[in-house]
């Protein structure tokens, strides 16, 4: 293994052309078509060599799943059926589909 102290490393990374940096992040998210993965409290740094951006990011990862309606399909729904808000939201997630929320509410 090398036996290499902190700033040798750093020069050598230097003279490779790799320069790292540390980011100031409160929480990282990471969005797909269908969830988030979020990262609190991370440590982030960034890694540049050869023309690109690398991060390296550790914390605490958790996953959330996507919404895939606004507020505005919320109101919608609620001038429809007449139901509250937090209820048509319930509905809305666990359907994900407007027109069948909308149908659920009404019986």
């Amino acid at each position: 293994m090398f036996n290499i102290g902190a700033k040798q490393m750093e020069k050598m990374m230097k003279q490779m052309g790799i320069k790292q940096e540390a980011v100031d992040a409160d929480e990282v998210i990471i969005r797909s078509k269908d969830k988030e993965i979020v990262i609190s409290s991370p440590n982030v740094t960034r890694i540049k060599m050869g023309g690109k951006d690398s991060f390296q990011i550790i914390g605490d990862v958790s996953e959330r799943k996507k919404e895939n309606f606004s507020d505005d399909d919320v109101k919608m729904i609620v001038g429809q059926t007449g139901a509250s808000e937090e209820e048509a939201k319930k509905i809305l997630k666990e359907t994900n589909d407007i027109a069948e929320t909308i149908m659920k509410l009404k019986k």
